[in-house]
């Protein structure tokens, strides 16, 4: 993507399923767990690397000694900061007292971090500021060890402040409006609360207050604990708990918008929120690695018993497309597959921008995740290409001269790397001339890739705002001199906010919207744009009804291709050579290639949870009133 936009985060959750003495003796270390948390999370590292965290929980500990660790870290590379300290700590144990090297017992006791149950988290900083305290996992301490709880997640839910006013009803005092606090908070309301009624019961029962605590950790259902907290959240979640005593669980969304897979042998039982990063730490196979379903939780016991418990009524499946197109990691075996038909399925659109002139014409693509969709896109080429020389050599017959079959069977799709990200731009002048300026050289060019007179296409992931294409790569793709550089997008034209995970939250920071609202203006029907505006006001603090997304009148009186056409004179430099051409994939052509992830509000406005049409509603209230602020 060449427009950078903070997205997601990652979650792994390991527990372990035997002693760690199992595992020193099989695999010649207790740190077993502690370095396949750190493979978990190094692979989903392209879900976050603003922050990293990682917790764990020692089954069993006596009385004062420590059962519970944490560590987080907001350094430039926060994984690996992390696994330093914990290798710092367990080194420098070690070297004081090397009597513990190979007792397992004395490790444990000693040395934090090395638990049966861990949680891991990677985070980009969305809307939260990037500080340490921003960074999950978040911890609820309290002296009865089954009342601790350590929550991590990615998600974002659209009802903070209805779930914040919950906790104020409940006799809470919250001490910040935060998604993540007051999730922690509703989870932890009820955990006493059960807690304190299992104990009155045991207490029923004869059995004195230092009995009842063991019992209780026993007896607790973490599932019903689950569906009286998460019966108000509006969102797209992937929600990881820890309980102090050992319990674990994953809770995923009713529409399954955030993604979770999990595995399990009888070693361990690994969660996560990529099928890779289990496939590859646990080198198992695609098959054995499962998707846990929407409204769904996996609950590991502290027994290890494993179960699967539905905490909330499913609802239309709309897991996020923008993780096949985007967000996850291209080695995921479905991943890859849809990718390349994406590409695939853009060919038709790109053969007519060129004018069937192949021969003319140069396919490259930036940025490189875009390759796998650039594979798609040159096959399909190369497919046409062919079908068309199958059809000249038949249509010349026998007569055909060895220097026209060799004329036609050299025509081929023409790949080059024109575009090379040179350097991570680092944004440190403030001065807009000044930051334009070191923009415009983020990307760097191969001189000579193209001919002079050449078409250039170049496909992309997404177009979001535009502003790199604008500032850097039309300008430096310019100075190769081609005839056309028609820019393609993988994705559909981004038009809504997303609230559920993804710092896309202005309207007015979309190419397609600013696209839209030239086309208003040109055709003199800015009159829509109040009407839309006094129709967002009348439901904008209504809980009692039905709220509709009335955005999408904003875009209705104009054609995908019309808003494309706009996009492409948005962008084009003032004083560009070469003619421009934009073009996006279809919603069709999209669902098509994803089919088991149909979720598009972000492209279509079809929020798959009520919260979505009040964030793009209030989303155009914030830009018809000129504040700059986030809509959830």
């Amino acid at each position: 993507m060449s427009d950078a936009i903070k997205h997601e985060c990652g979650i792994s959750l390991i527990r372990l399923l035997k002693p760690l003495e199992y595992y020193k003796k099989k695999y010649g270390t207790a740190f077993y767990g502690v370095n396949k948390m750190y493979l978990m999370m190094e692979k989903q590292h392209n879900r976050g690397q603003d922050g990293a965290g990682f917790a764990s929980i020692k089954l069993d500990m006596e009385a004062g000694e420590r059962y519970m660790s944490r560590v987080r870290s907001v350094a430039q590379q926060p994984i690996q900061d992390i696994f330093d300290q914990i290798n710092d700590r367990i080194n420098t144990t070690l070297k004081e007292h090397p009597e513990y090297v190979d007792d397992v017992a004395m490790q444990k006791k000693h040395i934090p971090y090395i638990g049966e149950v861990l949680l891991g988290h990677v985070r980009y900083g969305t809307f939260g500021k990037n500080s340490i305290e921003n960074v999950h996992p978040f911890l609820r301490q309290n002296n009865w060890m089954h009342r601790n709880l350590i929550i991590a997640g990615n998600f974002n839910m659209t009802n903070v402040n209805e779930l914040f006013d919950n906790l104020i009803q409940l006799g809470q005092h919250p001490k910040e409006m935060a998604d993540t606090v007051t999730v922690m908070e509703k989870i932890g309301h009820f955990l006493d609360d059960a807690v304190a009624k299992l104990y009155k019961q045991i207490k029923k029962e004869g059995y004195t207050k230092q009995e009842a605590s063991p019992l209780i950790a026993e007896r607790l259902k973490v599932h019903k604990i689950l569906r009286r907290a998460a019966k108000n959240f509006d969102g797209g979640y992937a929600m990881a708990g820890l309980l102090g005593h050992g319990d674990a669980f994953v809770l995923r969304d009713p529409a399954g918008i955030r993604p979770v897979y999990y595995y399990q042998d009888d070693e361990v039982v690994a969660i996560a929120s990529e099928r890779p990063a289990i496939q590859t730490v646990f080198n198992v196979p695609y098959e054995e690695v499962k998707e846990l379903d929407p409204g769904h939780a996996i609950i590991v016991e502290k027994n290890g018993k494993t179960s699967l418990k539905k905490i909330l009524t499913p609802v239309e499946r709309k897991a996020c497309s923008f993780e096949r197109i985007y967000f996850s990691r291209g080695s995921d075996k479905e991943i890859y597959q849809e990718r390349k038909m994406l590409g695939k399925l853009l060919f038709p659109q790109i053969l007519s921008s060129i004018e069937n002139d192949i021969k003319n014409t140069v396919f490259s693509y930036i940025p490189n995740t875009a390759e796998t969709s650039f594979f798609g896109m040159v096959k399909e080429a190369q497919n046409y290409l062919n079908k068309r020389k199958e059809e000249q050599i038949l249509s010349i017959g026998t007569k055909i001269t060895s220097e026209q079959l060799h004329e036609i069977l050299e025509v081929r799709p023409r790949i080059e790397k024109v575009a090379i990200k040179d350097a991570k731009l680092r944004t440190f002048i403030t001065q807009d001339s000044s930051r334009d300026d070191l923009v415009a050289h983020v990307y760097d060019i191969s001189y000579g890739s193209v001919e002079k007179g050449d078409n250039l296409v170049i496909i992309d992931d997404s177009i979001v705002r535009g502003t790199t294409l604008k500032k850097s790569i039309l300008r430096i793709l310019d100075r190769l001199s081609p005839k056309k550089i028609v820019v393609v997008s993988s994705a559909p034209q981004i038009r809504y906010p997303d609230c559920y995970g993804i710092d896309m939250a202005k309207l007015e920071d979309f190419i397609a919207f600013k696209a839209a609202l030239a086309l208003h203006q040109e055709r003199l029907t800015m009159n829509m744009v109040d009407d839309i505006y006094d129709k967002c006001m009348a439901q904008a603090d209504s809980r009692d009804v039905e709220v509709i997304n009335h955005v999408k009148d904003f875009y209705a009186p104009f054609t995908a291709q019309e808003i494309s056409q706009k996009i492409g004179e948005l962008l084009s430099p003032d004083d560009m050579k070469a003619e421009v051409q934009i073009i996006y994939q279809t919603i069709e052509h999209l669902h098509q290639a994803c089919p088991k992830n149909l979720g598009d509000w972000y492209f279509t406005g079809n929020y798959p949870t009520p919260g979505g049409n009040r964030v793009v509603n209030r989303a155009f209230i914030n830009f018809y009133e000129g504040k700059n602020e986030r809509a959830y």
